[in-house]
Parts: C-alpha cells; sequence; structure tokens
C-alpha cells in the first residue's frame, strides 16, 4: 500500500531534483523529462517527448551510437555509464556540460524497455577550470600591479590607462614588442573590470593556420570538415558574459578578420559548418607586436576592423626605454627564484647589474627573467657577477643591433631625442633636472645621451 501511495507521486518527486532526468526507449525516441531538465535543455517536455534524442547532439552519445551493434546505441551493451563528461547543445544553440550516468531499464522478465539518463550540469565549473588555467600561467608573474612591474613615469601611464580602461565597455589594443607583459595588461583589464566574474578566454592568433584559427574562435559542429568527428565550443561561446583576448591579432588571416568585424558589429557568429547565429556578449581586448597602420596600407589588414578595434590604445615601452625599472624587475625576479628553487641568491654585484643596464633588452622582461635564471643557475648562490650572466651579454649593447620598433608611432625616437635635447638645454646640461623634466630616472637621461650620441658640452655651447 505504502509503495502504491509514493508510485503517485512519482513525478513530483523525480521534478524535485536538481539534476537532468530523461527516458527514452530503445530506438532513442524521448519518453520522459524531468524539470531540471527542461531548465538546463531550454526546451519545455512538449517539444521533447516523441523526439530523437539525437535533438541534444550529445557528442558522446554520438560515439555511442557509431559502436552500437544491435541496437542503434552502444549504451544497449554497455548497459551502465558512468560519470561521463559530454557536451550537449541547448535549444537556444549554445553547449552544455554536463557529467551523465545511465543505465539501460528492463522488465520483471529481462526485456528492455528504454534507458534512464541523468545528468549534472557542470558549465560553471568548466568556467572556472578556464580561468585557473589562466591564472596558472600568471601565477608566476605577481608584482606592483596585476603581475606588472616599474616604478618610471612611462610604466605609471600604462597603470593608470589600464585602470581606466577596464571601467569600459569598449575594445583595447596592447601594443608593444614581445616578452612586455601585454598578455599581463589583457588581464588585469578583465581583473579591474565589471566582467571579472565571468570568463577570460584567450587565443593567440599566430599560433594557428586559418581553418584551425576559426574553429577555435567559432567552434564547430561534427562533420563540418575532415576530422571534425564531435561538435566543438568556440572561444567566442566561452568567453560569454567575459572577457576574450585575442593575442596577436595583426597576424589573423583576411576571411577571419571579416568573421571578426561582424562578430563586434553584431555580436553575433556563425559555428564552422552551421548556419544558425550565435549571439555573444564579451568585450574584446587584442594584442599586436606590429604596426597596424602599416598593415592597413599595405592592404594586409582590414581598415574598417582596425577602427573598431583600436578604440582604447594602450602602449607598453620596451625596456630599454625604462631602464630605471630594472633594479626593481631584478629583485622581483630573484625573489621568485628563491621561492621556486631554493637557490641562496642574495643579489647582483654592482658590475653585474651595470651590464644589465647597457644590454638593448630585445627580448624586453621576458629576457631579463630568463638571464637571471641562467645566472641562478650558473652561481648556484651568493652573488651573481658578470660572469655568471649569458656569455652574449658580455660584449654589452654592440653585440645587438637596435630592435625593430614595430607597433610604436612613426617618429617616435626622433621625437625622443628632440625632447631629450630641450630639456638638456633648459636644465643648462644637468642631467638629475633633466631627468626631473622629462619624468624619467638620470640613468635613463644617461643612456639616451649614449645611444643619440648627445654631448652636453657642445649641446651647451652651441
Amino acid at each position: 500500500m505504502k509503495e502504491y501511495k509514493i508510485n503517485r507521486y512519482w513525478k513530483e518527486i523525480l521534478n524535485t531534483m536538481s539534476d537532468g532526468l530523461m527516458v527514452v526507449s530503445p530506438d532513442g525516441t524521448i519518453l520522459m523529462v524531468n524539470q531540471a531538465f527542461e531548465n538546463i535543455i531550454g526546451y519545455n517536455r512538449e517539444e521533447l517527448i516523441g523526439r530523437s534524442c539525437t535533438l541534444l547532439h550529445c557528442d558522446t552519445c554520438a560515439a555511442a551510437r557509431s559502436e552500437g551493434k544491435g541496437r542503434w546505441c552502444g549504451l544497449f551493451e554497455q548497459e551502465t555509464a558512468t560519470r561521463i563528461p559530454c557536451l550537449f547543445m541547448r535549444k537556444d544553440g549554445s553547449y552544455v556540460h554536463a557529467l551523465k550516468n545511465a543505465a539501460i531499464l528492463r522488465d520483471a522478465a529481462g526485456r528492455v524497455l528504454g534507458a534512464v539518463e541523468t545528468f549534472t550540469d557542470i558549465s560553471e565549473l568548466a568556467r572556472r577550470d578556464e580561468k585557473i588555467h589562466q591564472l596558472s600561467r600568471l601565477v608566476d608573474a605577481t608584482g606592483d600591479f596585476h603581475g606588472l612591474v616599474g616604478k618610471s613615469g612611462l610604466m605609471q601611464q600604462v597603470f593608470d590607462l589600464t585602470r581606466k580602461a577596464a571601467q569600459s565597455e569598449a575594445p583595447v589594443i596592447i601594443y608593444g614588442e614581445s616578452g612586455t607583459g601585454k598578455e599581463l595588461v589583457a588581464h588585469a583589464i578583465h581583473a579591474l573590470g565589471p566582467r571579472k566574474t565571468g570568463p577570460f578566454i584567450t587565443c593567440n592568433c599566430a599560433a594557428l593556420n586559418e581553418s584551425l584559427l576559426e574553429s577555435e574562435l567559432f567552434g564547430h559542429v561534427k562533420g563540418a570538415f575532415t576530422g571534425a568527428y564531435t561538435h566543438r565550443q568556440g572561444r567566442f561561446e566561452a568567453a560569454h558574459r567575459g572577457d576574450i583576448f585575442l593575442d596577436e591579432i595583426g597576424d589573423i588571416p583576411a576571411a577571419i578578420q571579416v568573421k571578426l568585424l561582424r562578430v563586434l558589429e553584431t555580436k553575433q557568429f556563425e559555428r564552422v559548418g552551421d548556419l544558425r547565429p550565435i549571439a555573444t556578449d564579451v568585450r574584446i581586448i587584442t594584442a599586436t607586436h606590429r604596426n597596424l597602420e602599416s598593415l592597413v596600407e599595405q592592404g594586409t589588414f582590414r581598415e574598417d576592423l582596425f577602427f573598431r578595434i583600436n578604440i582604447i590604445p594602450i602602449h607598453l615601452p620596451p625596456l630599454r626605454e625604462r631602464l630605471e625599472d630594472i633594479p626593481l624587475l631584478v629583485e622581483h625576479f630573484l625573489q621568485q627564484l628563491r621561492r621556486t628553487s631554493g637557490k641562496a641568491i642574495t643579489g647582483l654585484t654592482r658590475e653585474a647589474m651595470e651590464v644589465l643596464l647597457d644590454w638593448p633588452w630585445p627580448g624586453n622582461v621576458r629576457e631579463l627573467k630568463g638571464a637571471l635564471e641562467y645566472a641562478a643557475v650558473v652561481a648556484e648562490a651568493g652573488v651573481i657577477t658578470p660572469a655568471h650572466l649569458p656569455p652574449k651579454m658580455s660584449c654589452g649593447r654592440s653585440c645587438q643591433p637596435a630592435p625593430e620598433r614595430t607597433g610604436a608611432p612613426a617618429g617616435a625616437e626622433a621625437d625622443e631625442k628632440t625632447a631629450l635635447i630641450a630639456a638638456l638645454r633648459q636644465a643648462g646640461g644637468n642631467q638629475s633636472r633633466a631627468a626631473a623634466l622629462l619624468g624619467v630616472s638620470r640613468v635613463t637621461v644617461w643612456h639616451r645621451m649614449k645611444r643619440y650620441g648627445i654631448d652636453v658640452r657642445k649641446l651647451i655651447t652651441s
């Protein structure tokens, strides 16, 4: 009698579950779903009952169907499936990350009646995993400003503009040579902005060919191209309600530029092999080491796309233009080395620091970190001397050609030299006063004088 009363309320019981539940017949027809399943998938039960479960486009189900022998689905040979990660499609075309459990239903005589499947929505966990992955790439780069280290006037300007840019929804583009910390700036914009609780998704546009990049950015459906055995969520879809960082934007092919422009204009895109538009709510942050204006003039980068992404430009200075930050960066990286390697490196000799200040740093901050890691291995403990630094640095600035100034405003060197000469004349040749007028350190003034061959005595008497 008690069992009969419980059976009367089984639908109410199932609808109290937080996990989605679906019952299908042996041919895959949906027989029943609970309320949680409707909420997860976006369809109501009237739209689901009587339809094939292939409607869900589940990737693991597609694999199971391909393995099926006597019956249409391999599940009927395996009998059960436990905690299987899967990706299936909502009514609006977006994807759900889920853990699936399934089992065959039989009657008293052992005949197969169908299968019952439960789904636990783990989309939020997937987003957190992605964020942890992004943070893990930056975990060793903590510093003064979200991993960026510097007290120079140039870096303080970068920090200030980054804070302001973070509060806007407008696209940001970060210009800077390789190794200057463009991804750190992008991550700071995300961490300081209104979308900080959403995902932060990155993609290096120079690392993939056109077809792979298109699939990475926009996703694809099963069968869209050779090797597309299942559908895949793209970076734009994964970044929904968050920020997407497209590094090396200057290297994207023309066809992808067109699609990216459409996303910026309509906030929609289509997966590769699918015509249905997918809405996306993302803030786009881009970066490049190249001069996009020159690429526009050459016809390799679309002018309309350039104007769309170049709303808030942030220029990261190369390390050779902020030499006063080198002692601070050295101490920052040595602290990291002591923490991670256990090496008792106490500091640098004055001579070693002078070598670092005289090096042109074509690889910027990344190269400085590598040089210190090399020196720590050679020195093992104590103080780093010039003999412990990479051998190529022994001959100083003359060993390296001046790095290409890509992404910098035209005439930057000429403007810098003119400003230096004016400051020195106003200061009567006093380098400390000239440094104060320019907002840089005396060391920077000295190195710029050396770079441009400026003789103070001749300058003042001329």
